[in-house]
């Protein structure tokens, strides 16, 4: 890590990383505690849920290992020039993307053994958590346009989300600001993605929730028909006169 050149600028750094921090690590409960009021998991993608394991796997296999091994950080360094610090089924697509991803992994990790490119390697875990990202989020856009509709969805969840996006890019850009260097998005352009695709498709969810499919107009019923909107008892007046 760099020294800061400015202390205003570190302690804005520090407060939106932990602002990050506190946003994604709340913004999976909303979702939780929807499901439980509800007693129900539908309008939630089960894709989304299996996807998005495999998606924070990969990061936190990124991030610890870029912050706890020297070695890694070492590689950095010379490379970059600085270090920093109800029914639903599960499908068959989201399975071979989660085995095709852990096994792309696994390759890669033999292939950097003999000559220990370790940076090499957690980059590509931080490749394939954007590349997780981008694939976790597409099932449950999809499935909300296909029901037209967000309920059984917390939009807590990409609120808090989106709020992680964004302080997690305004910290990369404070450091970069007080070091007058960009490395630190072209030198971790997994935590840029990540924050570029999650603010993008948070805001896609939220357009979805109130301006495309409110929940108000979703749970709207469908025009009854003349037959069933007909009374299930006949008026005095109309009986007698049926029967003179």
């Amino acid at each position: 890590m760099a020294s800061w050149n400015s202390i205003p600028l570190e302690v804005a750094y520090q407060v939106l990383g932990w602002t990050a921090f506190v946003s994604w690590s709340f913004s999976f409960y909303p979702q939780v505690i929807l499901n439980f009021r509800r007693k129900s998991v539908v309008g939630l993608s089960i894709d989304f849920v299996v996807l998005n394991v495999t998606k924070h796997s990969s990061y936190l296999i990124y991030n610890a290992t870029l912050y706890f091994s020297s070695v890694v950080q070492k590689q950095y360094f010379e490379k970059y020039g600085e270090g920093q610090r109800g029914s639903q089924k599960v499908s068959k697509i989201a399975i071979g993307i989660v085995l095709a991803v852990w096994l792309g992994a696994a390759v890669c990790f033999f292939v950097a053994l003999p000559t220990h490119s370790w940076l090499w390697l957690i980059n590509i875990f931080s490749l394939i958590q954007v590349f997780m990202t981008v694939t976790k989020y597409t099932p449950q856009a999809f499935m909300n346009f296909m029901r037209k509709s967000t309920d059984g969805l917390s939009i807590g969840y990409f609120s808090l989300d989106f709020s992680g996006g964004v302080t997690n890019y305004a910290q990369m850009a404070v450091q970069s600001i007080d070091q007058d260097s960009w490395v630190n998005f072209y030198g971790n352009m997994g935590k840029m993605l990540l924050s570029m695709i999650s603010v993008s498709f948070d805001i896609l969810f939220m357009c979805q929730r109130f301006l495309l499919y409110p929940s108000a107009k979703a749970m709207i019923p469908r025009k009854l028909s003349k037959e069933s909107s007909e009374p299930l008892l006949q008026s005095s007046d109309h009986a007698v006169h049926e029967n003179v």
